[in-house]
């Protein structure tokens, strides 16, 4: 029994694919999906799949590599999705969230800043996190500790060292 917690159904080319792909899982033993969004862009099409399928999970929030498209008022959209949150809804998790040191210019204080947010909201709404992590494992795992988010979550995608993912096992 597995759940799978990072399945993009909302970009192409699975938007087409649902079926095919949901059951492929299946045989593989994944038994539910959780469907991160990385933008405003994204939130309601994840919202409705979450709502036609009963195997799949919504996960909201702002991707750190596209924080030069971010304005303020989607953050507010996002608390406005989290307060009317239900079964209906099914979002389960904060996601995809963290930092990306890995591309130039990276907007370091910006990342910081909305994470800070994201993992404020996770707090208060009680909600895993699912995080995407390059370049910034131990500064990551310091703010998770710092703001103790009460579920435990996932780091997408980790390309770090044993010391790094020991960091991350303590907080």
């Amino acid at each position: 029994m597995f759940v799978d917690t990072h399945y993009h159904f909302d970009f192409r080319p699975f938007i087409h694919d649902i079926e095919d792909s949901f059951s492929r899982a299946v045989k593989a033993g994944v038994t539910d999906i959780i469907v991160p969004v990385v933008g405003i862009e994204n939130f309601e099409r994840v919202y409705s799949l979450a709502q036609q399928y009963p195997h799949l999970y919504a996960a909201l929030g702002f991707h750190s590599l596209y924080i030069a498209d971010f304005l303020s008022d989607y953050f507010a959209k996002l608390v406005a999705l989290l307060q009317q949150n239900s079964n209906k809804y099914k979002c389960v998790a904060i996601d995809e969230i963290g930092l990306d040191y890995f591309v130039t210019n990276a907007a370091v204080k910006q990342q910081q800043a909305l994470l800070i947010q994201q993992l404020q909201l996770a707090k208060q709404y009680d909600l895993r996190v699912i995080l995407h992590s390059r370049k910034n494992h131990y500064q990551l795992a310091a703010l998770l500790r710092r703001f103790d988010v009460p579920k435990k979550g996932v780091i997408h995608g980790f390309a770090g060292s044993l010391s790094q993912a020991n960091a991350f096992l303590s907080v």
